[in-house]
């Protein structure tokens, strides 16, 4: 009798959270809560010039490099040695003529890093479109990566390339926000600021300390930090079977190089952008469950830091806490979601009898493209973390979560990214959509709209619809056009996961993010510019309207607070904002997330 083939099936068990998980979501939270008023007062007194005050002699120390740094650049400066203001043209001037120079800058040096020092594995010439998309990519703080890190780009490339445009293009997100804050705060001013003053601040007294202490933890962890090439090791076991001319494969190639550095601010900056190929899942980029949890904290602390910046900025902050309560309100439940989704188990694998139960010695749920020292937990935080801030990075997967599951991540880019968003630019997306909330209010109630006694008039009104607008029309063209043509949607898988391939991979270009469902084979000339084009886009059309914004309300005298006003602090306006942007986002995706990643979980609920 064969016992194997009468043996019973065991009935396929489907996991569920546990009271662990839960628990490092909530310390997750609460560790991230706790750091938002230091930090955000900190970088307040950076953006006002008043850095001389903070603590740690950080002005002290780096005030004679800033002042020195304006003279070599030609900053003009007044009387008392402070950078001169000027009105948000030049202001935008300023910071398109900056990124367009460090786009060619990371375009020449991955054209010519094969005649570039720093180059110890001997690399050659990057590719014309791919190098063209990662330039564009790295200058608008999207760092979307169709190329291996460790096989592509030299030492060189990296440090001088990608890793400063990681500081820079952060800088540029926290100075325009810099920008629009002093535009609602300031009464019949014509100036919002110095573009040059506020790229040199952020540069010097956050971005940079941040990254030296991030990057030190990282070390201690065991992150490579090195100028060494690649080495040579003895493989414990030889790999078996063996290779085509019968010879067992003994040894592996490791990459190193100078990883650290460039992960810290990559983090910090809300870049994403992966020193190896497979970027925060690689052990000598996130070794250790430290490692881990200082990188997915680092994601989100500079923008959730900036709503207190906010409010300190504007002298009420009741504001910065509403901004960010609005944020929670949407980022908590989603978080949960993608947890629940993922511990759940797939149920195709729970078919076949595949006990997905967490338990002592095994992690549970879906843990296809997951790493076994996150496991879900960690896998389903980082994910919703990064693509609620415009960082990408990744430490598993996302194209191997269930469809659901991979849905939530797709849906916090497509929001906006405002939802915690980039360093600067997903909090200045959010007040974006607080003018229209206040707008809908003004006409809901029959009343002027007003924000913090400023009026909203229409040509603000306009300019908010351009930058809630222009990400979701590069998205769903771009996903269109994709689809439509051989070029695009041959390289992707077929069937409703293929579409949510090209949605995913158009969301996070039109949002900025750079993460990817990487099934979707997009280094090709296609991919490379189309995703190019809609992240350039994407970036610039929405910080020339924000500074628009800026400008109008500047000049804009404060009306008297009456019994009408309607209050921009309270519960009841956190939840308007809160629909705002779930309403936007649900009427604009809604039908292309159907045929996506909502018809592929009907497919695998009903085998």
């Amino acid at each position: 009798m064969n016992t194997l083939a009468s043996a019973p099936v065991p009935a396929p068990t489907l996991a569920a959270i546990t009271g662990a998980g839960v628990l490092q979501l909530l310390i997750y939270l609460a560790v991230l809560l706790a750091l938002v008023k230091p930090l955000g007062w900190f970088m307040a007194r950076v953006l006002e010039g008043k850095a001389g005050e903070a603590p740690l002699g950080l002005g002290r120390a780096l005030g004679l490099l800033e002042r020195g740094i304006y003279a070599i650049c030609g900053v003009r400066t007044n009387a008392e040695n402070r950078p001169v203001e000027t009105g948000w043209k030049p202001y935008a001037a300023g910071i398109l003529v900056f990124n367009a120079l460090g786009f060619i800058a990371v375009f020449a040096l991955q054209r010519l890093q094969h005649m570039l020092p720093a180059n110890p594995a001997g690399l050659g010439s990057v590719e014309a479109s791919s190098a063209f998309n990662t330039a564009i990519s790295f200058a608008t703080n999207t760092n979307w990566q169709g190329y291996g890190g460790e096989s592509t780009m030299s030492y060189l490339t990296q440090m001088l390339g990608l890793g400063v445009q990681n500081v820079l293009s952060a800088a540029t997100g926290i100075a325009v926000l810099a920008a629009l804050i002093r535009g609602l705060a300031r009464r019949s001013s014509a100036t919002i600021g110095n573009c040059w003053a506020d790229l040199t601040r952020v540069t010097l007294y956050i971005l940079l300390p941040l990254s030296a202490v991030l990057a030190l933890a990282l070390v201690s962890q065991g992150v490579v930090q090195t100028f060494r090439g690649p080495q040579e090791v003895a493989l414990i076991v030889p790999l078996s079977p063996a290779t085509s001319d019968g010879v067992a494969v003994t040894t592996q190639t490791i990459p190193l190089g100078p990883a650290a550095s460039q992960i810290a601010i990559k983090q910090l900056g809300t870049n994403g952008g992966g020193f190896f190929n497979v970027n925060s899942a690689h052990p000598l980029e996130n070794p250790t469950a430290l490692s881990n949890f200082l990188q997915a904290l680092a994601i989100l602390l500079i923008p959730a830091a900036l709503c207190w910046t906010f409010g300190e900025m504007v002298r009420d902050r009741r504001q910065g806490w509403a901004v960010l309560a609005a944020m929670l309100v949407i980022f908590v439940p989603l978080l949960t979601a993608a947890y629940a989704l993922e511990a759940r188990g797939n149920p195709a694998i729970a078919a076949f009898g595949v006990d997905t139960t967490a338990s002592l010695g095994e992690l549970g749920g879906n843990m296809e493209g997951k790493e076994a020292r996150f496991g879900v937990v960690n896998s389903a935080l980082w994910a919703a973390a990064t693509t609620a801030a415009s960082n990408g990075s990744v430490n598993s997967m996302h194209d191997s979560f269930t469809p659901l599951g991979g849905l939530i991540p797709m849906w916090l880019m497509q929001l906006g990214e405002v939802v915690f968003g980039g360093a600067g630019s997903g909090l200045y997306g959010m007040l974006m959509f607080v003018i229209v909330a206040v707008f809908v209010a003004g006409l809901m109630v029959g009343r002027a709209p007003e924000y913090l006694g400023k009026k909203i008039e229409p040509f603000e009104m306009k300019m908010a619809m351009v930058c809630v607008l222009v990400p979701c029309a590069i998205v769903l063209v771009g996903t269109a056009v994709a689809v439509l043509i051989p070029e695009g949607n041959t390289t992707s898988n077929p069937g409703p996961h293929g579409f949510s391939q090209i949605l995913y991979a158009f969301s996070s270009a039109g949002n900025n993010n750079g993460s990817a469902f990487a099934g979707l084979a997009a280094n090709t000339p296609f991919y490379n510019i189309a995703l190019g084009l809609a992240m350039w886009f994407s970036r610039f059309w929405i910080i020339v309207p924000v500074l628009a914004v800026a400008g109008s309300l500047a000049a804009k005298r404060v009306s008297p607070m009456t019994s009408g006003t309607l209050p921009t602090h309270t519960p009841v306006f956190v939840l308007m904002l809160v629909a705002v942007v779930v309403i936007v986002g649900a009427l604009t995706f809604v039908p292309a997330l159907a045929l996506g990643p909502v018809v592929e979980h009907l497919q695998l609920v009903s085998k």
